[in-house]
C-alpha cells in the first residue's frame, strides 16, 4: 500500500478527529473511503459525458429515460 501525505486546514483535521471517535473509525478508512466515492463519481461522470451524445440520439434524454428503457 503506497503512502499519501496531505496538508489539511486545522478546522478539518479537528473535524476528521470527532468524526473518528463518534464513528469508532480511523481517519485513514474514513479518507481512503472518501476518496474512493470521489474517484468512482469521477468515472462516472467520465462516461457519461462520452455516452451522452450516443443516448440523445436514441431519444433518451434523462436519466428516467433510460430506467424506463432498462425495465
Amino acid at each position: 500500500m503506497a503512502t499519501l501525505t496531505i496538508r489539511l486546514p486545522d478546522t478539518l483535521k479537528g473535524d476528521l478527529d470527532k468524526l473518528s471517535r463518534r464513528e469508532n473509525k480511523a481517519v485513514s478508512d474514513m479518507v481512503r473511503e472518501s476518496l474512493r466515492r470521489y474517484v468512482a463519481v469521477e468515472k462516472f461522470r467520465a462516461v457519461r459525458k462520452k455516452v451522452l451524445p450516443f443516448a440523445e440520439a436514441q431519444g433518451l434524454l434523462s436519466d428516467e429515460d433510460v430506467f424506463k428503457a432498462l425495465s
